[in-house]
């Protein structure tokens, strides 16, 4: 096994329902105004679908 000078970070990942095994997770997307009142608080019409982000 190589040694390595800054080791890798851990590979993150998520459970699956109903089996032992793990699926791993490259990517995470986050949603901006994910509630009506902070689209109100930042200005937006609550009604407008929220955007996305990585």
């Amino acid at each position: 096994m190589p040694e390595f000078v800054l080791p890798p970070p851990a590979t993150a990942s998520v459970a699956i329902a109903g089996s032992t095994e793990r699926f791993a997770v490259r990517r995470i997307f986050c949603v901006g105004r994910n509630y009506a009142a902070h689209a109100r608080e930042l200005g937006n019409d609550e009604r407008d679908p929220p955007f996305f982000f990585t």
